[in-house]
């Protein structure tokens, strides 16, 4: 009997933010195979070590392999120790600069403490492509190319317009195609993942596969994951991504900072709730019934417990909203503008930054006298920047300053200005 799920219901999982597979009934027909032998699937996700830190762009198909390995199928975590010395021409209109062996290697071992965030480790085979991609002489690399012609290069997108517009195309930019290729055909892959933009590649290691007499790979494309500008590929060189390792505030803070738009395809892609729940989820906020803010906040709470633990992200989500709070109440209240002058006390020492409590209340209108004012006070009714105040008097930084005041319900904006400057 098989320990495999039944293939509609595994289908359901590796099918959801699934952009293309080439071929559906292909996957359909590998894994009713796969159930019948009982051989897991192999499946593998390349990512070349440029640069130290992993962001959740990357983790996009690093959920699409540990959706493959919850239904009990082999994943390979491949690292482009080899491939990173010529560097992915993907996306890119100039040559990427070559990195150093040192440099890759130790990218190379933040990546794989960063991969097991979201991967088993237990289930997960690690594998480098100078395992096979270095021991290739000039014979097997020239037998290897031969496969693939010049005309067939030229075709990939990144390449041709390089090529129209009369830039640059370095040799070894044309190997890169093969040489992930050729990855496939190392591991035996059935399965190869990868974002839209890499389709050229992924269809060099179904070529590559027929011609050394395995079964073409089903290639598996998830969508580019757009940055928190919502505009371009998630990317640190633009700017725009928000790295695994960050921390729990930064990387919440970042996640509340996306447009509501592009938070639905954060769900579908970054969390693990099930199509049908991000739709529903959807409809809700559109019915009126749930605001999106408050969806956003549930998704910026789960993205980061997932990488710093519950607690990590709930006290970020504390933080989060006092800050933002007390920032939209700045925003939104009627500022005053008073002169320093105004609000010391008698015997202030020169150059002692101190304003009196009661005078600032009057001042700018919520008390209407000292002694209510000084009554407040005892009441414990009175804030300024979010902080219970019970002392008459309270340090200034710098002039001029900028404060939230508040007496019970009521509150305004004081800006008090230098000596003399007010009104």
């Amino acid at each position: 009997m098989s320990t495999f799920l039944p293939v509609d219901e595994q289908m359901d999982l590796l099918q959801k933010g699934a952009a293309e597979i080439i071929r559906v009934s292909d996957l359909r027909e590998r894994l009713e195979e796969s159930r019948k032998t009982g051989r897991p699937l192999r499946v593998k996700a390349g990512f070349d070590p440029t640069a130290p830190d992993l962001h959740l762009g990357h983790t996009v198909l690093m959920r699409k392999l540990r959706h493959f390995q919850q239904l009990g199928h082999q994943v390979i975590f491949l690292v482009g120790d080899f491939t990173s010395l010529i560097g992915d021409p993907t996306g890119r209109n100039v040559t990427r600069k070559p990195l150093t062996r040192e440099q890759i290697n130790e990218n190379a071992e933040t990546y794989k403490e960063q991969v097991f965030k979201i991967l088993d480790p237990e289930k997960t085979e690690v594998r480098y492509n100078s395992e096979w991609l270095g021991k290739l002489d000039y014979e097997g690399t020239i037998r290897l190319t031969a496969h693939f012609t010049v005309s067939q290069m030229l075709e990939r997108d990144e390449f041709h317009k390089r090529f129209q517009a009369e830039q640059p195309i370095s040799l070894h930019e044309l190997l890169y195609p093969v040489m992930q290729g050729y990855d496939s055909v190392a591991l035996e892959c059935d399965v190869e993942l990868g974002g839209t933009d890499q389709r050229f590649n992924l269809g060099c290691g179904r070529e590559l596969q027929r011609h050394y007499g395995q079964k073409p790979q089903i290639i598996l494309m998830t969508p580019i994951l757009e940055g928190t500008d919502g505009v371009q590929k998630m990317s640190k060189s633009l700017n725009n991504a928000i790295g695994i390792n960050e921390p729990p505030a930064e990387m919440y803070g970042k996640l509340m900072s996306i447009s509501d738009e592009l938070m639905w395809k954060y769900w579908v892609f970054l969390s693990d709730l099930k199509q049908s729940e991000v739709d529903a989820l959807q409809a809700e906020v559109a019915a009126g019934k749930v605001h999106p803010m408050e969806v956003k906040k549930r998704l910026a709470r789960t993205i980061t417990a997932g990488f710093h633990g519950e607690d990590a992200a709930q006290h970020a989500d504390e933080n989060w909203a006092r800050m933002f709070q007390q920032k939209e109440a700045a925003e939104d209240l009627e500022e005053v503008h008073i002169a320093y002058a105004d609000l010391v006390g008698p015997a202030s020492a020169p150059g002692d930054l101190q304003i009196r409590v009661p005078k600032l209340l009057v001042q700018i209108g919520l008390a209407a006298s000292g002694a209510e004012a000084s009554r407040k006070l005892v009441e414990k009714a009175v804030k300024i920047e979010g902080e219970v105040v019970t002392n008459s008097a309270i340090p200034l930084d710098s002039l001029p300053a900028r404060l939230v005041v508040r007496l019970g319900k009521r509150a305004k904006v004081a800006v008090i200005g230098g000596y003399g400057e007010g009104n």
